[in-house]
Parts: structure tokens; C-alpha cells; sequence
């Protein structure tokens, strides 16, 4: 009986050696889990029971198991990079087999997927055509690595203050107060004549020259080739509450590259200093609808052939078939200087791909040369009631089994699931002093149960040497 017993002690010291050498070995493996072994004693059993003095047969290895604690999360310089602080596991799959890892080593292949370093995909939630997340269609991610498109510019928001206090250019009035004396009754204009005075005022902008007009902006604009326009405005107080404001595209009059007259509307206040949107009329530059937006029509992209003077014409792009719909709804005049607020216009030029941001909800984000930035999809996480069931399969990835339970599956941050940190990777959680403990003690243990052997040998030959 005392060899078995001796030999079993044997056997799980062994054990014990086989997993603290394998904890060992694997301290420096990102997203590894140190094991334990677990041992159990054994009695001999009988019909009747084993009783109260029953003596014991020895140990038994009863499990090995996985200690899935936080690691230390180290950071790399590698953007793909991804450790999870708290729950969860990456999914990954091989050509359709699933596996659930804690390391984060994320790069892409050849063909823009998100693969690990032994080439499994990682999964998570894909966009559609329009850049929208796929939220519950889980798929293999990949990152579009070809160049944006350009977009032409469809509408452009501003909000800008007029200076209330400003004076009507000394210009434009001269040349508005000249036509007002032609008329048949110069103190009571009829509307015609006042329309032609004002066009007479107007006559005179010159956007180099500062005196005829009062303020200015500009801000790109861009074509379907993605070329970058300058649109100009140029604001000419006409009255008490009443300006008038000049547009130009490249310098030029935006349907005509080869004029330099602008197009033109007439911009209203009201007494609080608000923008009176019942002022703003349409015209074959510009139509207005209901809520106080108008569109710039008839935009015609120009280039200039370089010459001295240089000749404008069209650069064969177009721009958006819909025109600029231009929203200043929020601006006012008031008494202080001029300013912009705010401008921002949805057209960009191409875009080569400049770098890749994820966040720590999983969504990742492709930046571009242009400026822009693009969701390319969204990380996903799964998580198990009973993480001690899945089945360690190499590779530091594990396999659903019927003891772990079916995947809980969400993006991170949701729930009870762990945050991402990109350009990072966690270690493994092995304490190698600990191990080191494990190691002298599993050799004394391999040791005295060694010694138990020895003695029952030595106790075995005194009675074979009994004469």
C-alpha cells in the first residue's frame, strides 16, 4: 500500500512541477493566465464505508486550473495593439472556428483584415456602405485602406456678427445718393429707382478695394474632383439694419469665371440685432426657402490658365448638383466687431489613409490625409458565466465548452464587459515569485514522497531477510 501511496505522491508533485514549469515558462506571454493544479486525497472504498479509521490511498490530481485575474497592461507603439481592462475575451475566428483570446497582438493582412499574430480574424461589427455601424452582425473586421473620395461641398453653416455701429461705405453711398438725385422725386423714390440706386451702389464693390465694403470672410469650398475653392463674402452696410452681401467664388462671379461681378443679396436685422430671414428673397443667384436657408446656385468650378492677366474657365469638375445650401440663421449684429462665430462645410478633397484610432468602446476609426476620419467598425468582447469551463487550446486562446456556458457577447464598457486600451497589451498574470515558492515546495514534496518509497523498500527487504 505505502509504494502506491508513494507513487501517487510521486505522480502529483510531478503535476504540481508541470504546471509551476509551465507557469514559468509562459511569464513573459501577453495575455497568458497562470494555472494551478488541484489536488484531492483518496480512500479506498467498501460496501460498508470506509469508517472512521479508514487510512488513505494516496492523492489525485482533481484539476488544473486557470486563474483569470487582471494582468499588467503594457503599453507598445503599435496602434493595433489592444488589452482589455476588466471582463471579456477577443473573439477571433479561423476560417469559421471561434476562439476566445486575452492577447492583443492585432496587426492586418494583405487584405486589410484584422487578423492575430497566428492569422485568426478578430471579429466585431462591420459598417455598411454609408459608414454605419452594424450593431448585432458580427462579422471579420477590416480596415479599408484605399483612398477617399473627394465630396463636393453641399452645404456650408456659419454664424458671424456684423458690427451694428459700422457706417455705409463712403463709395457706395455716393454712388447710391447720385442715382437716388436722378430720380423724378428724389425724397420719394419709386421702388424701381430705389432697386436701381441699389444696383448703382452695388456697381461700385471692389473686392480690392476695403473702402467699399464694411466686412469680409471666406472659407473652402470644394468641386466632385475634390479641387479646393475660395468663397468670399463681402458685407456692405446699405442702411440702419440693412446690408447687402456680396459673394464670389475664386474671385470671380460663381456662374460666370469670366466676370468679376459678384452675386448678391440683401441681408435684414432685426431690432434685437437677429438675422430677419423675411428679408432674404430669391433671386437667379440665390433661392431661399422657407426656414431662411437659401442655395447658391449655378456654381460653375473655374481654374485660371496662369497667364498675365490669367484667363478663367471651367475646370471641368462640377459642383453639386443641388448647389451650396448656405444656413446663417444664427448670426447677428450687434455692437461690437466683426466676426465668425462659427463656419463649417461638408466637402473634402482625397484623402490617402494617415493612422488608425480605437477607442476604449472598440470603435475604430480611420483618419485620412484630408482631415477626415471614417468608423471602419466596432470591437466586440464576449463573456462566459463560468470562465474556469472554457478549454485552454494553445495559442493563449480558449474554446467554448458545455461547462463555460454560451458567450455573452457586447461591445466593451457595456455591461459588465472590460474597456479596450489600443497601442497596449496586458501581461501575462504570472508571479514569478510565487512560482519560484511553488517550485521548491513541489520539490520537497517530489522528495519526501520519494523517501516514502525508499522506506517501504527498506521495511519490505527486512522481511524478505527474515529467516
Amino acid at each position: 500500500m505505502a509504494f502506491n501511496i508513494g507513487l501517487s505522491g510521486l505522480r502529483a508533485a510531478t503535476s504540481d512541477l508541470n504546471v509551476t514549469g509551465n507557469n514559468i515558462a509562459n511569464a513573459g506571454t501577453a495575455g497568458f493566465k497562470q494555472s494551478r493544479a488541484e489536488f484531492s486525497d483518496v480512500y479506498a472504498a467498501s460496501v460498508n464505508g470506509s469508517g472512521k479509521n479508514a487510512q488513505g490511498s494516496g492523492v489525485l490530481l482533481s484539476n488544473v486550473s486557470q486563474l483569470f485575474n487582471q494582468g499588467n497592461v503594457n503599453y507598445t507603439q503599435n496602434a493595433l495593439d489592444l488589452a482589455i481592462n476588466g471582463n471579456g475575451f477577443f473573439q477571433t475566428s479561423n476560417n469559421g472556428e471561434v476562439s476566445y483570446t486575452r492577447a492583443g497582438y492585432f496587426g492586418t493582412d494583405r487584405d486589410g483584415f484584422m487578423v492575430n499574430n497566428f492569422g485568426f480574424k478578430l471579429q466585431g461589427y462591420a459598417v455598411d456602405g454609408s459608414g454605419n455601424l452594424q450593431n448585432g452582425v458580427i462579422s471579420d473586421l477590416r480596415i479599408e485602406t484605399a483612398s477617399q473620395a473627394p465630396r463636393a461641398t453641399t452645404t456650408l453653416d456659419q454664424a458671424f456678427n456684423l458690427n451694428s455701429t459700422n457706417t455705409v461705405p463712403t463709395s457706395w453711398q455716393g454712388a447710391y445718393d447720385a442715382s437716388i438725385a436722378g430720380a423724378l422725386d428724389p425724397l420719394n423714390p419709386t421702388a424701381a429707382e430705389v432697386t436701381a440706386a441699389e444696383a448703382a451702389g452695388n456697381a461700385t464693390f471692389n473686392p480690392a478695394d476695403p473702402t467699399t465694403y464694411n466686412s469680409s470672410t471666406s472659407t473652402n469650398v470644394y468641386d466632385t474632383q475634390g479641387n479646393a475653392h475660395v468663397l468670399s463674402q463681402y458685407f456692405v452696410k446699405t442702411g440702419a439694419n440693412e446690408w447687402q452681401m456680396n459673394v464670389l467664388v475664386d474671385g470671380r462671379n460663381p456662374a460666370t469665371p469670366t466676370s468679376t461681378t459678384p452675386y448678391s443679396m440683401a441681408v435684414g436685422f432685426t431690432a434685437s440685432g437677429q438675422l430677419d430671414t423675411s428679408s432674404l428673397t430669391s433671386s437667379a443667384d440665390f433661392t431661399v426657402d422657407a426656414t431662411g436657408r437659401f442655395t447658391m446656385n449655378g456654381w460653375v468650378p473655374a481654374a485660371s490658365d496662369g497667364g498675365e492677366p490669367p484667363v478663367w474657365s471651367s475646370n471641368g469638375a462640377n459642383a453639386s448638383p443641388a448647389g451650396i445650401l448656405v444656413d446663417m440663421r444664427s448670426s447677428t449684429q450687434f455692437s461690437s466687431s466683426f466676426a465668425v462665430n462659427s463656419v463649417s462645410q461638408d466637402g473634402y478633397t482625397t484623402g490617402q489613409l494617415a493612422g488608425l484610432e480605437i477607442d476604449d468602446t472598440g470603435v475604430i476609426f480611420a483618419r485620412y490625409t484630408n482631415g477626415q476620419s471614417k468608423v471602419q467598425g466596432q470591437v466586440i468582447l464576449a463573456s462566459f458565466a463560468n470562465v474556469q469551463g472554457l478549454t485552454p487550446v494553445g495559442k493563449t486562446a480558449w474554446v467554448q465548452s458545455f461547462a463555460s456556458g454560451e458567450p455573452v457577447v457586447g461591445t466593451p464598457r457595456s455591461g459588465t464587459l472590460g474597456a479596450l486600451q489600443s497601442g497596449a497589451l496586458e501581461d501575462s498574470n504570472v508571479e514569478l515569485s510565487d512560482q519560484l515558492v511553488n517550485l521548491i515546495v513541489a520539490q520537497r514534496n517530489y522528495q519526501a514522497n520519494a523517501k516514502t518509497i525508499e522506506t517501504e523498500s527498506s521495511i519490505t527487504q527486512t522481511i524478505i531477510n527474515l529467516r
